[in-house]
């Protein structure tokens, strides 16, 4: 297995969403360290998170599990029914199908860090829990849409 020279991974900013979705991951970059090791069946990602920041918007994956270790920092696990505080080597699970929507959020004054890897499926559904949107990976292209599958046009409720 050959090592990986993070420092020549690209930093991604921001995310796949549509606005006005994608201007509220401000202050969240992410090495994509699955693809740039050419892993096709299993993602990996190194996240920060700045203060204040959110690593997504609130979801939950139909196909996909995740597991999420934090390395840097502390942040809090947002889901439908609590708030949890994390700190480092403390790890969360995301089983697939589990209607849980969940998002970490940087609530402190410094940057932090987690790595999160899961399943990846070119043909996976993920359910927003605070908006009324959906993306719908097929054959590993996103679809943007509202929760009944209608084309997504801008932000509703």
């Amino acid at each position: 297995m050959p090592k990986l020279s993070l420092d020549k991974d690209p930093v991604k900013t921001g995310s796949i969403y549509p606005e006005p979705y994608n201007s509220q991951m401000a202050g969240r970059t992410s090495l994509r360290v699955g693809q740039f090791g050419g892993l096709t069946q299993l993602g990996a990602s190194l996240v920060t998170l700045q203060p204040g920041a959110k690593a997504s918007l609130r979801h939950w994956h139909l196909k996909e599990d995740g597991l999420a270790m934090i390395t840097k920092g502390s942040w809090t696990l947002i889901d439908d029914t609590r708030r949890t505080p994390i700190a480092v080597g403390d790890c969360a699970a995301f089983p697939a199908s589990e209607a849980n929507a969940d998002h970490f959020a940087n609530e402190t004054d410094n940057s932090m860090e987690f790595l999160v890897i899961g399943t990846s499926d070119p043909n996976e559904v993920a359910t927003y829990g605070d908006v009324n949107f959906k993306i719908t990976m097929k054959d590993g292209v996103p679809q943007f849409t509202y929760w009944d599958g209608t084309p997504f046009a801008g932000e509703r409720t």
